[in-house]
Parts: C-alpha cells; structure tokens; sequence
C-alpha cells in the first residue's frame, strides 16, 4: 500500500475521532468537498457537511487501498461500516493536495 502524505492521515484520523474542526482545519482556506452529488467550499461549509451531513450517523471506516496518482494526488478505497441506510459502503477517496493542505476531497 502507498504511503499517504500527513495531512491525509489527519484528516481520516480527525474524521473518525468525529473533530470537525480538525478535519476542516486540514483543508486549504477555498478547498472544496464533493460528496453525494453536492460540493462544500471554504473551511466553514466543510465543517458544517461533517456536523450536519454526516453527523447523525455513527461509523467506523477503513482504508483498504491506496494509491498515488501523482505528486499532488492520491485515491484511498475506503470500507465504511455503520447505522446510516444500507449499513455499508465501499467509498472512493480523491484527494488533491495544494501546499501541505486539501485542496479538494471527491467522495465517489
């Protein structure tokens, strides 16, 4: 499995320890997340799509794959597992890095 960079490992470690602020904190100031069709822009929709979007939900989720597209992007395969409809989901994780930080998160 590739070695991801330390932001990434921050931002799914913030992510599962559900800290909002850290997880946005791990973006660019205009990074963007698209998930489910709807794109989140600037730190402050980002933390509100993880309170809000994701937050009645518990879930734990792993990393089953990774992969570096190049210097500045990488695609994690990620099993999430939890009380959300359907129960499971096998995710796609599309970063772009911009300066140490997220640019831009896709969830496919």
């Amino acid at each position: 499995m590739t070695t991801t960079p330390e932001v990434i490992d921050r931002y799914l470690k913030a992510a599962e320890a559900r800290d909002t602020r850290a997880c946005a904190e791990c973006f660019t100031e205009d990074g963007t997340v698209l998930d489910e069709g709807r794109t989140y822009s600037g730190r402050a929709e980002i933390r509100g799509w993880r309170d809000h979007g994701i937050g009645p939900w518990t879930y734990t989720s792993t990393v089953t794959g990774t992969e570096r597209i190049s210097d500045g992007e990488y695609r994690l395969a990620v099993h999430v597992v939890g009380d959300f409809p359907g129960g499971e989901a096998r995710l796609t994780f599309a970063f772009e890095l911009a300066g140490g930080l997220i640019a831009a998160l896709r969830i496919l």
